[in-house]
């Protein structure tokens, strides 16, 4: 069943609450149907289309339980385009958090409403003070 979502934050909701559950079906609806669809995660190859519900597989099997809590950041909105940027802080199965990183969706406003477009995480920028990582250069 498609679910039409009246805004890019329904979409967003419905992506996390997904996750969370681990509805693939669920999961899937929220994306736009296209092979403009878009996954990025860190040190991870670009996703394209199909390759992005197939990266998610692994979290709808029933033997991963996520816990996701998300943080607005920052909203843009400018037509049928709505950029979100959030951090999350997802725990595994019970465990601890993981240390947060910060997301980027963007959705897209079609005919049968909002989807998401692209989804890409990054690392949260290191403490105040700790310094880059060895081997990267400062600015």
């Amino acid at each position: 069943m498609t679910q039409e979502f009246a805004t890019a934050q329904d979409v967003e909701d419905a992506f996390y609450d997904a996750l969370e559950e681990g509805d693939a079906e669920r999961l899937r609806n929220v994306w736009e149907s296209s092979d403009e669809i878009v996954c990025l995660l860190p040190m991870q190859p670009m996703l394209h289309g199909a390759e992005v519900h197939e990266a998610f597989r692994p979290l709808t099997s029933g033997e991963i339980r996520l816990d996701i809590q998300v943080r607005h950041i920052r909203w843009l909105e400018a037509g049928d385009l709505a950029i979100h940027f959030v951090e999350e802080r997802v725990s595994f199965s019970g465990n601890p958090p993981q240390p947060p990183v910060y997301a980027l969706n963007i959705y897209r406003k079609g005919a049968a409403g909002w989807r998401l477009l692209t989804h890409q995480n990054s690392p949260t920028p290191l403490p105040p003070g700790s310094g880059p990582p060895p081997g990267m250069a400062t600015p």
